[in-house]
């Protein structure tokens, strides 16, 4: 199960070796998408699942693969000059693990002139100092890509999971096999330099932290300063998933609260007035799924 393997590759750098891979799937009249970004072991279709779920139920969703970019400055550049290419004025960004981290950087790079809409950070995390690697970010250009891979590797769980899970985990190890040595370097440079999140630049950007309670990467304390950094945040508490709930749960929660706006990112056509009243009066309730 995946998606399909011509994914169209666009480079908009100088440097024509940054190639950006993405699927775009679902309605083009819509003009404010959902758009994942991967963690340090995923690819563009990792978020199959979703893409093929939200997609049926209406909703314009674009998955990406990142180029090889060395700090995030470079990549929050290069991601707004691929949004300038695609004619996105703004958009909704759902980020995993690394993925959120960026999407948190790039609605600071844009604050005076904002491209991000709303964020759902999945299993993320605002300061890269929690990763106590920030010594060795400088070095990974330099390591071989089996090394490399040991490192993406030890964070995945060990303990006993659900079918669903091992599959999905199997899924991104199969994922992580594809990438070569300096995606993989660049990835866990980005994931690991010195560097925070200032939220006084993006407190007004509507945000769901989605969290999974069993045995992810992330330290309590990781998740501890995201709720800390957005106090107004809506969460989704998800029991069962991983580290790879995108896999396995959709983002369709966050996007209600924007149909029927023009920053809607599904089909209006797919949303009837009935269905418009129930979604406004329960978007309140915390959402805990089993």
């Amino acid at each position: 199960q995946s998606l399909p393997h011509n994914s169209p590759k666009i480079i908009v750098d100088d440097d024509d070796s940054k190639i950006w891979s993405l699927y775009d799937a679902g309605p083009r009249s819509i003009r404010c998408p959902l758009i994942f970004l991967p963690p340090v072991s995923g690819t563009a279709d990792v978020f199959f699942r979703q893409i093929l779920a939200l997609t049926g139920w209406g909703y314009r969703v674009i998955a990406l693969q990142y180029p090889v970019y060395w700090d995030h400055l470079e990549f929050c550049d290069g991601f707004r000059k691929l949004l300038d290419h695609l004619q996105l004025d703004k958009v909704h960004l759902f980020g995993a693990s690394l993925g959120g981290f960026l999407a948190q950087k790039f609605a600071e790079y844009t604050h005076k002139s904002p491209r991000v809409h709303s964020l759902i950070l999945c299993n993320s995390f605002s300061d890269t100092s929690i990763f106590n690697q920030t010594w060795t970010a400088n070095s990974f250009w330099l390591m071989p890509a089996f090394m490399l891979k040991k490192i993406v590797l030890g964070n995945f769980s060990s303990g006993p999971v659900d079918p669903m899970m091992a599959d999905a985990i199997d899924f991104m190890v199969d994922r992580l096999e594809s990438l070569g040595q300096s995606e993989l370097a660049s990835r866990l440079t980005l994931n690991c330099q010195n560097s925070y999140v200032e939220p006084h630049k993006i407190r007004d950007i509507p945000v769901t932290i989605m969290d999974v309670f069993d045995q992810s990467a992330l330290s309590t304390e990781a998740k501890e300063e995201m709720y800390k950094l957005y106090p107004n945040a809506r969460r989704a508490h998800l029991k069962t998933g991983g580290n790879f709930p995108y896999l396995c749960r959709s983002a369709e929660i966050h996007l209600l609260q924007f149909h029927g706006t023009k920053y809607a990112a599904i089909d209006p056509s797919m949303v009837s007035a009935e269905e418009l009243e129930v979604q406004k009066g329960s978007l309140g309730i915390n959402q805990e799924e089993q």
